[in-house]
């Protein structure tokens, strides 16, 4: 797909041999508070899930893709864009990059750019909004950059470790 390809990375579906790295992602902890997760996951609901991951953006109301280098083909973070809306033509975005050393390179700028215009492009979608933690500078810097503006503030919103943190809402409207 010429559509998501860049200059250092790709963006591809789900493929069965994603199960480990996805599997990784998962439950990593360290993530778990920009994905609402609070649970681990099993090999087998990872599985169960890429079983299903052939579904159309339509049906499934969501499209993961992988984030691969250009270079070697490795897999290095995923992309979401989840609550997809084709009635009011909107849709969140979410993504992670895997390991610390690929992160800061312009990976998720990369990756952001490429979904922002498949998003508006071959989906037709009017807006783009983004969930993101009020102390994750890395997102709130990355997601305004590409020109999404805060439009609200989700008050205690998220209990990380016994402490309520606020998010923000952004979108990026066509």
């Amino acid at each position: 797909m010429i559509t998501l390809s860049g200059n250092t990375i790709y963006l591809r579906a789900l493929e069965p041999e994603d199960l480990d790295f996805i599997y990784t992602i998962e439950n990593n902890e360290s993530v778990w508070e920009v994905s609402n997760t609070q649970t681990p996951y099993s090999r087998f609901l990872i599985r169960q899930y890429l079983k299903n991951a052939h579904q159309d953006i339509y049906e499934a109301k969501q499209l993961r893709l992988a984030i691969c280098q250009q270079e070697t083909g490795e897999t290095i973070g995923l992309i979401d864009i989840f609550d997809f809306d084709p009635k009011n033509n909107r849709a969140g975005v979410g993504l992670v990059i895997g390991s610390q050393s690929h992160r800061n390179k312009g990976i998720g700028s990369e990756a952001l750019a490429l979904v922002i215009q498949y998003s508006f492009q071959q989906l037709q979608l009017h807006q783009l909004y983004a969930n993101i933690g009020s102390d994750n500078e890395i997102s709130l810097q990355l997601f305004t950059k590409f020109g999404f503006q805060k439009i609200g503030i989700k008050k205690d919103w998220n209990r990380v470790n016994n402490v309520y943190k606020d998010e923000l809402l952004y979108q990026l409207i066509q």
